[in-house]
């Protein structure tokens, strides 16, 4: 389980390509490493990876055909940088709010507001996850817990767009501060949202 805070950025320092299948090899600060060990739950952009190797600051993850396909770390080169959440232990403070670390997709960056002192990021959802973000409610954006500001239709009528707004701590200690218009950030829904929704349709459909 993850919080949604996110504890820094890491610099991914080396990829290896197979079919299907890639390593990540992150330089994660020091802070970062205190008790770490292989077989441990890391999210990178708010996805969750296990551990496969430490060599000092160097420590790798596999990602496999269905998390390349579903978020963007597929597309992660050398010296680009991902926001890094250890996983939460019994008795941390939950300052976000409960996230799996499982994308259910990514969504583009449609539009940029700056203002003094803020930053408001909309993003395009497609359809068949609409349903499940609301005004106010949480949503999980590259790892980071946030609140939905407002919600529209999207430009094109295949879905709908929402945006968030930022302040200048998240903007500095995580990888949205440098997103521009058309990148993808990878999207967990809230997982208590998810479940009601989906209950309150399955008794709507058993009606007669």
């Amino acid at each position: 389980m993850f919080t949604g805070i996110v504890q820094g950025i890491a610099e991914v320092v080396e990829v290896h390509e197979l079919e299907d299948f890639r390593t990540h090899v992150i330089a994660l600060p020091e802070g970062m490493r205190s008790g770490l060990e292989i077989g441990a739950s890391v999210a990178h952009n708010g996805v969750c990876l296990t551990v496969t190797a430490i060599d000092g600051e160097r420590v790798s993850f596999d990602l496999m055909r269905e998390t390349l396909r579903l978020t963007n770390l597929g597309a992660i080169s050398p010296g680009q940088c991902v926001n890094i959440e250890r996983a939460a232990r019994f008795g941390d403070e939950i300052g976000g709010h409960s996230m799996s670390g499982h994308i259910i997709c990514m969504a583009k960056v449609v539009a940029i507001e700056d203002a003094p002192n803020n930053r408001r990021i909309w993003f395009a959802l497609p359809e068949r996850v609409a349903k499940f973000v609301f005004e106010k409610g949480y949503i999980g954006v590259d790892g980071i817990s946030l609140t939905v500001g407002d919600v529209r239709p999207s430009a094109d009528g295949a879905g709908v767009e929402f945006s968030v707004n930022l302040i200048p701590e998240t903007l500095s200690r995580t990888v949205l501060g440098s997103r521009l218009v058309e990148d993808e950030v990878n999207i967990e829904i809230d997982p208590q949202t998810q479940v009601i929704v989906e209950t309150v349709e399955r008794v709507l459909a058993a009606r007669p």
